[in-house]
C-alpha cells in the first residue's frame, strides 16, 4: 500500500519554508506522494455547494490562500528527490490543455518522472464564470483535454482534433520521461467512475463508505471492460479518513481488500509538530501496513 498526503498546498504549507520542510519530512517518513488542490479564484459569497462537507462550504474560509498546484509542486520538487508530485485535483476543464501539457511535461522531466495528474471537473460554478469557461461544458471539456494531453505527450508530431481542442503535427518538447503522465480521475459520482473506466489510469473518489467505494470501483472496472480496456490496470486511490489512531491498520487493510493501492491522508493531520508527527505516522502505520 502506498500512502499520500492530500491538500499539501494549504494551511501553513503555503509558505515557502514550511512547504519545503513538510515535503522533505513526508519523503523521509515514507510517503509515496504529495497531492495539491486547486482553485484559481473563490468568488466571495459563492452559492455553489461544496460537496465534501455538510455545511456546503469549503474549510478555511473564502479567502484562504491556495497556491497554484503546479507552481507549488515545482518548488518542492527541487527540495526532494523521490516523493511523487500529484494534483488532487487539477480542475482540468478550466485550463488550456496545450499549455498545461507543456507545464506538466516540464515538471515531469525536471523532477525525473515523478508527476501524477489527478483531474476533476470542478464544482464551483462562479469560478468557471470568472475564468470564462461554461460550467455546463466541464465534463465534455475534461474528456477532450485528456485526449489532447496524451497526444502531445506521446506523439512525435502531435495531432488531435476534438470538440474543444484541435492541432496538427505540433512538436511539444520536452515530453514526459515515461512517454506519458498517469491520469487519475477524481470524483465520487457514477459519472466520475465511468470516466475513470473509459479514460483513466486511476480513479480517486474523494469520499464514500466502504460499500459506496466498492460500488464505484465496480462501475469503473465494468466500464473499462465495455470500453475494451484492462479493468485491473486502473489504479485505485481512496481517502484514508480512518487511517489514524489505534484502528489505522485495520482501515488500511479494509481499503486494500477493496482493491485500493494508495491511501491519501489530509495534510491538516500533520500541522502540529509536523516533522515528528510525519515520522511517527511513518513508523506506526506506513512501515507496518
Amino acid at each position: 500500500m502506498d500512502f499520500a498526503i492530500a491538500f499539501a498546498n494549504t494551511g501553513p504549507f503555503v509558505e515557502p519554508e514550511a512547504a519545503v520542510s513538510f515535503a522533505r519530512a513526508a519523503e523521509a517518513a515514507g510517503f509515496e506522494s504529495l497531492w495539491t488542490v486547486e482553485h484559481v479564484v473563490v468568488p466571495a459569497g459563492y452559492r455553489s455547494t461544496y460537496p465534501y462537507s455538510r455545511s456546503g462550504r469549503m474549510p478555511g474560509g473564502d479567502d484562504a490562500p491556495i497556491p497554484d498546484p503546479l507552481v507549488w509542486l515545482a518548488y518542492v520538487a527541487g527540495a526532494t528527490s523521490t516523493i511523487r508530485l500529484g494534483t488532487g485535483v487539477l480542475i482540468l476543464p478550466q485550463r488550456q490543455p496545450v499549455v498545461v501539457a507543456k507545464e506538466l511535461a516540464t515538471l515531469d522531466v525536471l523532477s525525473r518522472g515523478r508527476v501524477l495528474l489527478g483531474v476533476g471537473v470542478g464544482w464551483l460554478e462562479e469560478e468557471f464564470a470568472a475564468v470564462g469557461v461554461p460550467f455546463a461544458e466541464r465534463g465534455a471539456r475534461t474528456d477532450d483535454h485528456i485526449g489532447a494531453l496524451r497526444a502531445l505527450w506521446s506523439q512525435d508530431r502531435a495531432t488531435y482534433h476534438g470538440p474543444f481542442t484541435s492541432f496538427t503535427e505540433c512538436f511539444s518538447r520536452p515530453q514526459p520521461i515515461a512517454g506519458t503522465i498517469p491520469v487519475h480521475i477524481g470524483g465520487h459520482s457514477e459519472v466520475a467512475a465511468r470516466r475513470a473506466g473509459r479514460l483513466g489510469d486511476g480513479f480517486f473518489p474523494a469520499q464514500g463508505s466502504h460499500d459506496r467505494l466498492a460500488a464505484l470501483f465496480s462501475l469503473a472496472r465494468e466500464t473499462a471492460r465495455r470500453a475494451g480496456r484492462d479493468p485491473e490496470a486502473i489504479e485505485l486511490t481512496a481517502a484514508g479518513d480512518g487511517c489514524f489512531g489505534p484502528g489505522a491498520l485495520d482501515e488500511v487493510a479494509a481499503l486494500a481488500a477493496l482493491g485500493v493501492t494508495r491511501v491519501v491522508v489530509p495534510a491538516f493531520r500533520f500541522v502540529a509538530d509536523t516533522e515528528s508527527s510525519l515520522a511517527r505516522y511513518g513508523e506506526e502505520v506506513i512501515a507496518q501496513a
